[in-house]
């Protein structure tokens, strides 16, 4: 988990939920998700936390708190340009991923 020093900086958050696809261990997710926080995301100043929770049934959901929506929304955009980050999106079942945003209000 990526975390930055303070919290009260929270603007924005990106979350997104998905299923693997087939064949595709939590292991490897994990390792991949780490890889993108130490070669990526440890790159973006105004990203404050980065983390991957497990639900029910399969469902995961990959959170990324900024300093404001806009950032999230940047930080996002900015996955389909790192190769790492692409090797992450690979192990994902597209067709169930789930991304929203959200601006923090009080």
């Amino acid at each position: 988990m990526l975390l930055h020093e303070t919290m009260t900086d929270l603007g924005g958050l990106e979350f997104a939920t998905f299923k693997l696809k087939p064949g595709v261990s939590e292991d490897k997710l994990i390792e991949l998700s780490k890889c993108v926080e130490e070669r990526f995301l440890s790159q973006q100043d105004e990203l404050i936390l980065h983390c991957l929770v497990r639900g029910k049934d399969g469902v995961y959901a990959d959170i990324a708190m900024a300093t404001s929506q806009q950032k999230a929304e940047e930080y996002c955009q900015q996955w389909l340009q790192d190769a790492t980050a692409l090797e992450y999106l690979e192990l994902i079942d597209h067709e169930t991923v789930d991304m929203t945003f959200w601006s923090r209000i009080n």
